[in-house]
């Protein structure tokens, strides 16, 4: 009895970080909690449509060059070793070369940290940012990525809106109005997951010059660059680094339908040389020192991955990709309660907004409900900053896409408010 007691009184020191429970809205996360709500009697095809994972799908397979570069690297015995800090120099070559042809200047190797894909290098650059006091301007809707990481390194976060009635241009304006003497930086995705859209040229140059006037650099988000199939093409924010630095972030996962590597990459677009000057670049270097690195073999392979993938791989991908855009488009006027306000451009995923549904409460209910009736998933806007929109992938088969929008329909159509 005594003991019992003990135990009851017994007061410990620790206790779990709220922060990261305020940070928990992710993909993944959201993904499990519809997952859990599905109706197990339903015997037709799980559809998923919340994430952009292209590899859901059988059209979707990554080139022979990839698979060939990695199974050679393996086979070589030559990578077994531990990587340098800041990765190997022919894969840094290589990605330098590769994001070079895009840029007016030339990369450097010495530019480029290879990271366990695009959010190892979030989670790296928002570190090297946090410190007492500073705040970060963040696109809604946006990653959510970004912002889970700056709650937990206690980087304050100040959001600014991407404008559906203007192609999910950035809203400027607002922007500038957001940042004080405490902003250090910026974060731009384009093309945009999870709008579709693609940034003209004058409009990335008018974000330059206004990170510029505000004294701050930008993160450029490019994880989907050259997935565009709209009128608008890919401009990386590289090709502003003169105005103002800008930090890269990019990936292999999406265009070469693998994201399950995990090979990313920070490059910094500075050739006027200030970010060696204030600290970032030995900040970046401290950090990869203390986290993981992305396996050798695999950095090995980037090089032969790079340089030898053909433009036919890529066209083929954007075929579908095309295809199944316009498919949804075209689909969506046909569902009542959707609206869909730009048409997607880019990358893989689509913002669609919904009203008039009877006995739905949000964003989050109509995923769920969607859930439980249709065997159909997308994600809830929410999770992506926007309450009261839906965000879906359409990185899909045709046929899955248009048997996805079928259900959706069904599903609206019998939550429709009842006419008296």
């Amino acid at each position: 009895m005594e003991q019992e007691k003990e135990k009851e009184a017994k007061k410990w020191n620790f206790q779990g970080n709220e922060e990261l429970n305020a940070s928990a809205v992710s993909v993944r996360g959201v993904f499990n909690m519809l997952i859990a709500n599905l109706n197990a009697e339903d015997q037709r095809p799980l559809l998923r449509l919340c994430r952009a994972d292209p590899t859901d799908s059988s059209c979707f397979r990554t080139t022979h060059v990839a698979s060939d570069a990695i199974t050679s690297a393996v086979q070589s015995f030559r990578f077994n070793c531990y990587p340098p800090t800041v990765s190997l120099l022919e894969a840094r070559r290589a990605v330098a070369e590769h994001l070079s042809s895009d840029l007016p200047f030339q990369l450097s190797p010495d530019d480029v940290y290879v990271t366990v894909g695009c959010t190892q290098a979030i989670n790296i650059i928002i570190s090297v940012l946090a410190r007492p006091g500073a705040n970060i301007l963040l696109p809604r809707p946006g990653y959510p990525q970004y912002e889970a990481r700056a709650a937990c390194s206690g980087l304050e976060v100040r959001h600014f809106d991407l404008l559906p009635e203007r192609g999910w241009e950035i809203d400027i304006d607002a922007l500038e109005a957001l940042a004080d003497e405490n902003t250090v930086a910026m974060v731009i995705i384009n093309p945009s997951n999870p709008c579709g859209n693609v940034f003209t040229y004058q409009h990335l140059k008018r974000v330059a010059e206004t990170a510029r006037k505000l004294g701050i650099f930008v993160v450029a988000d490019e994880v989907y660059a050259h997935i565009t199939f709209g009128s608008n093409p890919f401009v990386p924010m590289g090709a502003f680094a003169s105005l103002v630095p800008v930090i890269t972030l990019g990936s292999l996962g999406k265009r070469w339908i693998v994201p399950g590597w995990r090979i990313g990459w920070i490059v910094t677009c500075d050739p006027n040389g200030i970010f060696q000057k204030t600290g970032i670049v030995t900040n970046i270097k401290n950090y990869l020192d203390i986290t993981t690195d992305l396996p050798t073999f695999m950095q090995a392979a980037i090089p032969q991955i790079l340089r030898n993938t053909k433009d036919e791989f890529f066209a083929h991908n954007l075929d579908i990709m095309r295809e199944s855009a316009d498919l949804f488009f075209v689909r969506c006027k046909e569902i009542p309660c959707l609206i869909c306000p730009h048409k997607p451009e880019s990358t893989m995923t689509v913002m669609i907004n919904f009203s008039q549904i009877e006995g739905i409460i949000d964003d989050v209910d109509f995923c769920v409900k969607l859930t439980k009736e249709e065997s159909v998933i997308i994600l809830p806007g929410v999770t992506v900053g926007l309450k009261n929109w839906l965000r879906i992938s359409f990185a899909v088969e045709p046929l899955a896409l248009e048997d996805a929008l079928s259900r959706i329909k069904a599903f609206s159509l019998r939550h429709m408010p009842k006419c008296p």
